[in-house]
């Protein structure tokens, strides 16, 4: 066989090919291994003593296929196989300067086309005591490309049957002659250049530029270089070279300016008024100012809009007078007991004092919130717009890689995945900049070809989206809108091509639907095969002996025929959910930079893309190596290998993070989030979170999914002060924030309230003074050294992702030329292509997915997702901002991002369990915000100290909803009567309570309704899931127990089914036994209160109807709960009557024990013998 890979010139390989001839055990397939040598240290995988480097039986497999080993041959490989080696290697000079130009046979030698289509069809896996190996498949969507692009279509020239050679998918003539490569090379050659079948000389790039008008010339930015493309390749060789930890972050101007091959242009100093040579001189009089290039750079990519001060002043001043009242009231309180029950009076004032406590807690951080905006304008002026430095006006906007996250491909169906990877496939954002990765954290087969399928509709799915600019661009969401699709749609083939697609997209339902039934058979049928011929095979070793039949493990198949390496539907060893090696395959390869356009509609085409580019991002299905004895730290250790294998195959400077339920609703999300990230101060923020927005909530939403009060309120609220949470999903981040890294810029808050600041500069600036710089030269150096021998532990073995980092705070630093930026990038220097991929580099990303990979580095604890709660999300962003990093919170015009969310009550209630048992995990942790350093502001640490503290209101909160029913049963009241004083200061308190809440309303733009469907779930959630949270959190830190959660299903779509059933079902959990209890000593309370005050001889109206009051509020807060109990048909569960006769039974022994009739204490108490 022969090996051909296209390097890349930063990372020349050595690549070593061998053939054998052997087959294993006399029936396995045919082996070829290539060994992939680098002069790059990759500790990962080629270290002698490293586990991924030990021989081992995992590194074989007994299924059918083939296998391109990237680990060293060891001794057993030479003794078990006689092979041949030829060894190549390519030598590359790393320098900008020295760069050979290759010839046309080299040009074709080192074609990367064949590595493209290797990468895309090879599964590539590895791990603890497991060699990596690649897996050569054909699922990928880039072979499907490879069978179309040509279309079968043959050379029309006479004898010659040759494949057809197209220009950017067309043919080379406009008269639509085909003709292949070495036709076509002969007709320039020896034919004069002219086309066989219009007999007309063939156009080439020079001819059109020849073509052009002198007036069209004169208008160019700049006149054309020779040799352009080598000074682009210049050009990406000056942005690798950021990769030095010794490089000055100043634009070196030298390399330019000594460049003799180089032109400068031509032109006057006067800019003229027509913007060319020849204008109407006595009109115009000739010449003009020169336009002010740099406005475009003064401009602000985002604003601020503050809320009005005629509502945020009031707001301001009623949080004061609510203060004063509280202080009043409870000073009342506390010297006004009520003797003749103390017992109930001292529970009442120490739920008061707790309520005003939290209250003030949670109303601290709504004191300045804030509204943002963005100018999308002046983002595609500035990134990609054509200049002196972007000649061709490529995009120069930074690199974002996204992470979709699954777990369970049964709680989580294929095809919600399926739609989210769509909408970020058709994302408004440059197609070269944007990389997909999908982590399944199950290994399931069922996911991997679902995205299989994925890849290969996408191909129809994201041009129809581009060409047509349809919103949203999730399919199920597009197609099942219920509102007018031909609005705003003016091109006359959108009807006929929406039909098109719309069916296409219901047979890749029924495709993905089909999978799970697809792969149960065939894995049926090959281990039928299988067991027969293992059968067949023990008959001929022990002959006609009858013996206990051997137990024969059931595997998983792919459709090429060979193991599935991850999850199999029947566990075994190497195979299960909990153990199974990393796998990871590119289903999308990394598109060209340049656009491709679609060829003309035809017969095998479903619509016409003539004019629309139709690359794709690049797509890669990951799921990271599980083993038993290593902790996986669920969510978080899966989005720390996303972060580590994206950092080698792609390294976008931004990450955005998305679960598989939530896709994005507006294809301008990004660039909304970049606006954020490149404006001035932008070096600062190390996300940009969007709020949550959700489908298929039911019309009253009865138990506040939307939680819009959080969303719109509380965040926006945060944004004011330093920044929103974190709060898992559809947020932005700048990666090195995530590596654990300071801002460039911090404060650091001292005294009381943080009212004294320092500034500090914790990125020393490059420019400057010259004999500044020479003064410290010799310090720096130290210092880098150091922080550089303190990399491989911080983050791993890895050098290529060691040396990435740097690549990635280069790429995400502001422009050079904005007003106020100590240290840049110029512009211009990501317009340039992205490195390609090889199989070195998807070998070493294999070795960072390692179930060992993070022993003994800091991930988790101050890199990546922290680890060691629950609610992982918040703590990550917490020690950002403690770092000293801000956040933005972006409110878009159209929502962002959009999911699903639990409808049913008991999924909502373990969901509200899940948030509450990581807060109180994080109150008992180095977390808490009472530990926060002087860099995070007071207020903010305020916002994250209730955030942890919450949970332990509802203790409280019980007791209070319990005190109207005891009061009511006995007869007595919180206080000794109703005075004026406590009427006047309770309305007070009341009154201005509402008020804020009409404020609040004013100013989020939430409804009313909203607002008091939260306060209902407020009570709800607070005595049923918050006080199981404490209990779990008390026995997670006093007795060690460990916290499980189930994942929460997400609802598959439907068509025919009732959207809403869901909120019907009554599943029964131990949550709701408070606040049934509750409720029913509520209503029987009531009942025995008003019984008693109307035949009492001397009754008291004023306690009854306090008594009343507080109860009849306790059970209109409980009213969803209690609809939810009755299910659809409005019939209560039995459990419901148990436990009220149960209830009732123990509140009457109580009543009659505490409160006996006249002369029945004595009978009751004693005992006395007839």
């Amino acid at each position: 066989m022969a090996g051909r890979r296209a390097s890349s010139p930063a990372s020349p390989v050595t690549i070593t090919v061998s053939s054998s001839g052997g087959k294993e055990g006399g029936d396995g397939p045919l082996r070829r291994s290539i060994g992939l040598t680098s002069p790059v240290p990759r500790h990962s995988f080629s270290k002698a003593d490293s586990p991924a480097a030990r021989p081992s039986s995992r590194g074989l497999s007994s299924g059918g296929g083939r296998y391109f080993s990237a680990v060293d041959n060891n001794d057993e490989s030479h003794e078990r196989t006689s092979s041949e080696f030829v060894r190549y290697t390519v030598h590359i000079p790393p320098t900008p300067d020295h760069q050979p130009t290759p010839s046309q046979e080299d040009v074709d030698e080192l074609e990367p086309r064949p590595q493209r289509s290797f990468i895309s069809g090879t599964i590539f896996t590895g791990g603890f005591n497991c060699g990596t190996r690649g897996h050569v498949i054909e699922c990928s969507a880039d072979s499907v490309k490879a069978a179309k692009s040509s279309g079968g279509m043959l050379c029309e020239m006479n004898g010659c049957d040759g494949d057809v050679f197209l220009r950017v998918m067309k043919p080379l003539c406009e008269c639509g002659f085909l003709i292949c490569k070495d036709c076509y090379l002969e007709c320039i050659g020896d034919g004069g250049g002219l086309c066989p079948g219009c007999k007309e000389p063939y156009r080439t790039a020079n001819d059109e530029d020849d073509s052009m008008s002198e007036d069209e010339r004169r208008r160019l930015p700049l006149t054309s270089m020779p040799e352009f493309n080598r000074m682009a390749w210049k050009r990406l060789s000056m942005v690798r070279s950021m990769k030095a930890p010794h490089q000055p972050g100043d634009f070196d101007h030298n390399s330019w300016l000594f460049e003799t091959k180089g032109t400068y242009g031509y032109g006057n100093a006067v800019w003229h008024r027509d913007g060319n040579a020849g204008g109407d001189r006595a009109e115009h009089n000739g010449f003009e100012e020169p336009p002010d290039f740099e406005g475009k750079c003064r401009r602000p990519l985002t604003r601020k809009k503050g809320v009005s001060q005629a509502i945020l002043s009031p707001y301001r001043l009623l949080v004061v007078i609510r203060l004063l009242a509280l202080g009043l009231f409870l000073a009342w309180r506390i010297r006004h007991p009520n003797h003749d029950a103390l017992w109930l009076w001292g529970m009442s004032v120490a739920c008061e004092v707790w309520f005003a406590f939290s209250w003030l807690l949670d109303q601290l951080q709504k004191l300045c919130p804030v509204n943002r905006a963005t100018d999308l304008s002046v983002l595609k002026e500035r990134f990609e717009s054509p200049s002196i430095r972007n000649p061709k006006g490529r995009s120069d906007l930074p690199g974002v890689d996204v992470f979709v996250s699954t777990a369970d491909s049964e709680k989580e169906p294929p095809l919600v995945t399926a739609n989210t990877i769509l909408s970020i496939l058709a994302v408004d954002y440059p197609v070269e900049k944007l990389a997909c990765y999908l982590s399944d954290d199950g290994g399931s087969l069922l996911t991997f070809e679902a995205l299989a399928e994925t890849a290969t509709f996408a191909r129809i799915w994201v041009p129809f989206c581009r060409k047509h600019t349809v919103e949203p661009r999730n399919p199920e969401a597009y197609f099942s809108q219920k509102r007018d699709f031909l609005k705003n749609k003016v091109r006359r083939d959108f009807v006929r091509e929406r039909r098109k697609v719309k069916r296409e997209y219901d047979e890749f339902k029924v495709r993905i639907n089909s999978l799970p039934e697809s792969i149960r058979r065939r894995s049926d049928a090959y281990n039928a095969h299988e067991e027969l011929r293992a059968k067949k095979k023990q008959m001929e070793i022990k002959g006609d002996s009858i013996s206990e039949p051997t137990e024969f493990i059931k595997a998983t198949w792919m459709s090429d025929g060979s193991h599935w390496p991850g999850t199999w539907f029947s566990a075994a060893p190497d195979h299960s959910r909990a153990d199974h090696a990393g796998i990871i395959q590119v289903m999308l390869v990394p598109p060209n930079p340049e656009p491709v356009i679609g060829n003309v509609e035809q017969e095998s085409n479903l619509i016409n893309t003539a004019d629309v580019d139709i690359r794709l991002p690049m797509l890669v299905y990951v799921s990271r190596e599980k083993r038993p004895g290593y902790d996986h730290n669920k969510k978080a250790g899966a989005m720390n290998s996303l972060v580590r294998t994206s950092a080698i195959m792609s390294n976008g400077p931004f990450i955005l993070n998305l679960d598989c339920d939530h896709y994005i609703h507006n294809s301008l999300a990004l660039r909304e989030g970049m606006c954020f990230m490149l404006d001035r101060g932008g070096d600062r923020i190390c996300y940009v979170q969007f709020p949550q927005r959700f489908d298929g909530i039911d019309p009253s939403d009865r138990y506040a999914n939307n939680n819009l009060v959080f969303f719109d309120v509380t965040m926006r609220a945060m944004d004011g002060l330093q920044g929103p949470m974190y709060v898992g999903t559809g947020c932005i981040f700048r990666r090195t924030a995530l590596y654990g890294f300071s801002p460039p810029r911090a404060t650091e808050h001292h005294g009381w309230f943080g009212r004294k600041k320092t500034k500090l500069f914790l990125r020393k600036p490059t420019m400057g003074k010259k004999h500044d710089r020479d003064k410290k030269d010799d310090e720096n150096d130290d210092e880098l050294d150091v922080e550089s021998a303190l990399l491989p532990k911080r983050f791993g073995s890895s050098a290529t992702l060691v040396a990435s980092i740097p690549v990635a705070e280069y790429q995400g630093r502001l422009l050079q030329d904005m007003p106020g930026v100590r240290q840049g990038r110029p512009a211009g220097s990501l317009a340039v292509p992205r490195e390609p991929l090889d199989a070195a580099t998807v070998a070493e990303a294999i070795s960072v997915i390692s179930c060992f990979f993070e022993d003994q580095t800091e991930w988790g604890q101050r890199v990546g997702w922290i680890y060691g709660s629950v609610t992982e999300d918040v703590v990550t962003g917490y020690r950002m901002h403690n770092r000293g990093w801000r956040s933005i919170y972006c409110v878009t015009k159209r929502d962002a991002f959009r999911g699903t969310a639990p409808i049913n009550l008991t999924d909502r209630l373990h969901q509200v369990l899940r948030w509450a048992t990581g807060s109180v995990e994080i109150f008992f942790s180095q977390n808490n915000a009472i530990f926060a350093s002087r860099r995070m502001k007071f207020l903010q640490r305020v916002a994250y100290f209730n955030c942890g503290i919450y949970p332990f209101t509802s203790i409280f909160l019980m007791v209070y909803c319990i005190l109207p029913a005891i009061s009511l049963f006995t007869g007595q009241f919180i206080v000794q009567s109703l005075s004026i004083t406590f009427l006047m200061l309770l309305l007070a308190i009341t009154g201005t309570l509402c008020l804020l809440a009409l404020l609040e309303i004013k100013w989020s733009g939430i409804t009313l309704h909203e607002w008091w469907r939260n306060e209902q779930f407020w009570l709800i959630g607070g005595t049923s899931a918050h006080p199981a949270a404490v209990l779990q959190g008390l026995l997670k830190v006093i007795a060690g127990v460990d916290i499980s959660f189930t994942l929460t299903s997400k609802p598959a779509a439907d068509d025919d089914a009732d959207a809403f059933a869901e909120l019907y079902v009554v599943k029964w959990s131990f949550l709701m036994v408070p606040p049934i209890t509750i409720m029913m000593m509520n209503t029987i309370a009531i009942a025995v209160g008003t019984a008693r005050t109307m035949y009492c001889q001397f009754p008291q109206w004023s306690k009854l109807l306090g008594g009343v009051f507080f109860s009849f509020w306790v059970l209109c807060h409980l009213y969803p709960f209690a609809k939810g109990l009755m299910g659809r048909r409005g019939k209560v569960p039995t459990i419901v009557f148990i436990w009220a006769g149960l209830i009732s039974s123990i509140i009457s022994l109580l009543w009659v024990y505490i409160s006996p009739p006249a002369g029945g204490r004595r009978d009751y108490m004693s005992f006395q013998f007839p």
